[in-house]
């Protein structure tokens, strides 16, 4: 099993300029090899392997013009060319887009250590190729035994280092628990409340964005008054962006602890296959922002792994389910508006939490598309559509 640990590094000097050298070096290697690929294919219809273009390297650093790549871990260089080489297979698997050349403005600088990395968790040092025996200062939290498999350094637009390191155990991931009912829980989505649980407990929406947005503002103003090209505007653009750092910290240590707690008190989450990109494109301004302000796929993915490590169960159902307008009666509310919290069935005269209505219908349909007997609920399962009429001969109220 593959495990990544991430640490922050505190590089001196003359490791900074060596690490900006590396960032450079790997990104002019990713974008002079794009373009090889691309005049290559243009020329002559051909298209360059990684290995072909990796046999110009060693002759480049002979020459006068490219020297300097001397200085950077050939290994690193090389890790450039396999992640175009990724780039590209994603974009013919129509996972991604064409790549793009690499600007030396990106938010995030990057570049791979494959090899021969090592940590001194007594000196809380790390020792990386080309960068000296003393290695670099880390502040480790964690400890691993397990053997090193490749790193990542990267600086964030904040001015700090992080190395990534990724290792493998002789684990293996645990067998999924078998799916019930009386363990099984629904989750609602939400931006007035983050999450809505079928057993009907709310998570309140932080709003770490919102909280900031006044130091963000004025970070931002100061930024916005600053001669371009100054010293004085690259001291405000850090600033403001360790504002944006700190708010996506909090958000991550919000989302990292629920997420835990979630999988450790539930043998099965059902979700909802939510949109995400969809919503942010649909909704005002307003409205999206608070939208990318919950990091609702990231909180999925979250629940997604660590129901790997530890064996649960994650149900997605489909996103055009009516989950906030189905009643517990049969009965579908198509005229449900979003602003429209409460709402009161006209068949039976049930009142709904449209929220804690559609946790539970999320968890309904979940073990329903799981064939799994649903036990005591709170809410009576339905069926609302032909086709699980089809395949279920039951009446509701026998599934109850």
């Amino acid at each position: 099993m593959l495990k990544a640990y991430k640490y922050r590094i505190y590089p001196n000097k003359s490791q900074m300029i060596l690490l900006a050298k590396h960032f450079g070096s790997c990104r002019f290697i990713y974008n002079w090899a794009l373009d090889k690929k691309q005049k290559e294919y243009e020329l002559n219809q051909k298209n360059l392997s990684r290995f072909d273009i990796q046999k110009n390297i060693p002759i480049m650093k002979k020459t006068d013009e490219y020297i300097w790549l001397k200085e950077i871990n050939s290994q690193s260089l090389q890790a450039s060319l396999n992640h175009l080489d990724i780039a590209f297979t994603n974009f013919f698997k129509k996972r991604a887009k064409f790549p793009n050349f690499k600007s030396r403005h990106n938010n995030k600088q990057s570049f791979e250590i494959p090899q021969y990395v090592k940590v001194d968790f007594e000196k809380n040092k790390v020792i990386v190729p080309k960068f000296g025996k003393k290695g670099i200062t880390c502040k480790i939290s964690r400890t691993f035994e397990e053997e090193v498999r490749t790193c990542n350094i990267s600086k964030n637009p904040a001015g700090q280092y992080y190395i990534s390191i990724l290792v493998e155990n002789q684990l293996s991931l645990p067998p999924k628990v078998a799916i019930e009912a009386d363990t099984t829980i629904g989750i609602d989505m939400g931006v007035k409340d983050f999450a809505i649980m079928s057993d009907g407990q709310k998570i309140d929406n932080p709003k770490h964005l919102a909280k900031s947005a006044k130091k963000l503002t004025k970070a931002q103003q100061r930024l916005s008054k600053k001669i371009k090209g100054s010293n004085n505007r690259a001291k405000a653009r850090i600033k403001v962006a360790r504002v944006h750092n700190k708010i996506n910290n909090q958000r991550k240590d919000f989302l990292h602890k629920l997420s835990s707690k979630i999988v450790s008190e539930n043998q099965t989450v059902c979700l909802e296959d939510l949109d995400v990109k969809g919503l942010l494109m649909e909704n005002e301004s307003y409205t999206s922002k608070a939208i990318a302000d919950c990091s609702w796929s990231d909180f999925m993915v979250m629940l997604e792994y660590k129901s790997d490590w530890y064996g649960k169960n994650i149900i997605r159902i489909g996103r055009f389910e009516p989950s906030s307008k189905l009643c517990s009666c049969g009965i579908k509310n198509d005229s449900l508006k979003l602003s429209d919290r409460i709402w009161t069935c006209q068949h039976c005269g049930a009142v709904h939490d449209r929220d804690v209505l559609a946790s539970n219908n999320i968890r309904l349909f979940g073990l329903i598309k799981e064939n799994i007997p649903l036990g005591q609920r709170k809410y009576t399962p339905v069926r609302y559509d032909s086709a699980l009429a089809e395949s279920e001969q039951e009446s509701p109220k026998s599934l109850a």
